[in-house]
């Protein structure tokens, strides 16, 4: 194994913060496979998931307030990597053809899920919220859009989308294409981040924090756009507390070949790549923050449909701060009490009904000390309040996008409350399976997360997660297969040993953006 590398390699991954035992390390894991997830049940409601009454809501939301007020809270947002994806249909339909007739894709759509799709795409040209940008491009290449629109020819239209040469929306980050129109104008997804922040994280001193994990060369487009459009929200003496982290290139994975050896590209370097949102585990634990809200970069509405998520932001981090206090509070009197069994008791029946830790029949046989020290050890960890929207699409599915929750048994036997992608189930067992399709509700990426222990001091949250998880899947590069690992993802394995509350929440606090049809979706249009 040793001799895998040259000198030539390990200078590439020494440029790139990759030391030779962390590829060989990872090449290993290629080797032996990653063991799928055990799942034992999805968690439901009352087994798992958490039902809001009205009593708590006034009560949630009573301490979300003192939290925001003393400066606590601040959002987190993955905003990186372009918007390739949104726009994988143009890409493909403008690739293919020299000029796009709607009169021939209506013929071919009747056959062509395909094709009704991209049918579907022309025919709500007008109302994306970039459509104004895309005339202004092609008037100034000379060309009438609405002359083009009327005549059924949208070769020129699809391309000035996605080209360098147009609004280049194929390379751009997703947060930079324009999602909501407005009386005063549109609005990116960063500007409706924006929003939301003076919305539930100012403070009493009018500060919104916000940090973007966004790629190095996007940087400066990024950074112009939001200096340029934040004096259009920084209003009665609010003001934006911006701040940006990068992908680490040190989290990068080694891709192998179908033999598991170092994939070599054409010049014969190694590729490695992107480890997946997990590897944003590392940009989390070192802003040193205390309450953060986590949110995907293209899970934005409009105005009109924002007020129930703001009422669900406020509950779900009032909840967590409530559970906080709790548990700082037991954890100063475990440190300062001596054999004192009914405070054991009592800790014992909160891990259990507010936590959903299981505690095992050995530690119930154990000294006095000794069920101390296992509580303390439950209990002084990072934790996450994470909303979940009942699963109402086609049953049989299983979870969507962002994957489940799941109870899950790990390798020494311990069951624990998980959220589970898809990737890292095998499926081909029966009874995986089963479990699998049998869940009720889906993951939104809507987390609340607190990240400081009882003294105030920050985790260190690289000790919470578990590295045995993560998947392996199989990509191309060049016209050749190859093998691609991804980390332990930022809400999965990343915070594996965390405590975790799931708390159903709506679908309307769900409204991805994946492709460029959900933006035709009655949620990201005006009213």
């Amino acid at each position: 194994m040793n001799s895998v590398f040259s000198e030539k390699d390990i200078r590439q991954m020494a440029k790139i913060g990759i030391s030779k035992s962390q590829a060989l390390k990872q090449i290993q894991i290629f080797s032996k496979g990653i063991p799928p997830i055990k799942l034992k049940k999805p968690c439901t409601i009352g087994a798992g998931i958490k039902v809001l009454q009205n009593v708590d809501v006034n009560e949630y939301t009573a301490n979300y307030q003192e939290a925001v007020k003393m400066g606590r809270i601040m959002k987190f947002v993955p905003a990186s990597g372009a918007a390739t994806r949104m726009f994988k249909l143009l890409i493909k339909f403008n690739n293919e053809n020299n000029r796009i007739d709607i009169k021939e894709i209506e013929k071919k759509a009747e056959g062509s899920e395909e094709h009704k799709n991209f049918l579907k795409f022309l025919k709500g040209i007008e109302d994306y919220a970039f459509f104004n940008d895309l005339k202004k491009v092609l008037t100034h290449k000379g060309i009438n859009i609405e002359q083009q629109v009327e005549e059924g020819q949208f070769k020129e239209l699809v391309n000035a989308i996605i080209s360098e040469d147009g609004l280049n929306y194929a390379e751009l980050p997703k947060g930079l294409i324009k999602f909501h129109r407005y009386d005063s104008g549109a609005r990116t997804a960063f500007e409706e981040h924006l929003v939301e922040a003076t919305s539930y994280c100012e403070d009493s001193s009018g500060n919104a924090r916000i940090h973007f994990t966004i790629s190095p060369e996007h940087e400066s487009i990024v950074r112009s756009h939001i200096e340029s459009v934040r004096d259009k929200y920084e209003k009665d003496d609010t003001r934006f507390e911006v701040n940006y982290s990068f992908q680490k290139p040190s989290t990068n994975t080694i891709a192998v070949d179908m033999q598991n050896n170092p994939f070599r590209t054409g010049d014969g370097s190694i590729l490695f790549r992107p480890g997946g949102h997990g590897a944003l585990l590392e940009n989390l634990n070192e802003i040193k923050g205390d309450i953060i809200f986590i949110k995907n970069i293209d899970n934005v509405v409009p105005d009109r449909l924002k007020g129930e998520t703001y009422k669900y932001k406020r509950i779900l981090a009032g909840l967590l701060v409530e559970l906080q206090q709790t548990i700082f509070d037991y954890l100063d009197k475990l440190h300062n009490t001596k054999n004192d069994s009914g405070l054991l008791k009592e800790v014992m029946e909160f891990s259990r009904n507010d936590l959903s830790v299981l505690i095992p029949n050995q530690v119930h046989n154990t000294s006095i000390e000794g069920q101390k020290q296992f509580l303390i050890s439950k209990l002084n960890r990072p934790i996450r309040v994470c909303g979940m929207v009942k699963n109402e699409g086609e049953p049989g599915g299983g979870p969507a996008l962002g994957g489940g929750p799941f109870w899950v048994e790990h390798p020494d036997g311990t069951p624990s409350m998980q959220i589970v992608e898809s990737a890292q189930v095998d499926k081909s067992l029966t009874k995986q399976k089963e479990i699998w399709e049998s869940s009720t509700h889906f993951n939104p990426v809507d987390l609340v997360c607190g990240v400081r222990d009882f003294t105030g001091k920050p985790f260190d949250l690289m000790k919470f997660r578990d590295p045995d998880t993560g998947f392996i899947s199989v990509k191309s590069k060049e016209g050749r297969d190859l093998k691609a690992l991804e980390l332990p993802g930022l809400w999965n394995g990343a915070m594996a040993y965390w405590n975790t509350v799931f708390v159903e929440v709506p679908i309307i606090t769900f409204n991805p953006v994946k492709t460029i049809l959900d933006l035709l979706r009655k949620e990201h249009q005006p009213e």
